[in-house]
């Protein structure tokens, strides 16, 4: 998995950057439609979020997990490319 975002946390959802070889920017995680998010705990009991972003622009949805960072206020959005089947 690779960290392709930081996040802090705020009143209304979540606030950083998204940076890979081809994405550069600032984002806010909230109620929008841009993507959706849905609370999950992982088989070692630790809590994140699985989150799809989709956007006309990309060839497929990006599917990436939000996990609390060593640092309490900083989250993590954590990527992987999907298994061919």
């Amino acid at each position: 998995m690779s960290i392709i975002g930081t996040f802090v946390k705020s009143d209304t959802g979540f606030t950083g950057t998204i940076k890979t070889v081809s994405l550069n920017f600032k984002a806010r995680l909230v109620e929008t439609e841009g993507g959706a998010g849905w609370k999950r705990t992982a088989e070692n009991s630790r809590a994140y979020i699985s989150i799809k972003l989709d956007d006309p622009s990309f060839p497929h949805p990006i599917y990436a997990s939000l996990f609390e960072g060593e640092d309490p206020d900083t989250f993590n959005l954590l990527w992987s490319r999907p298994r061919s089947q």
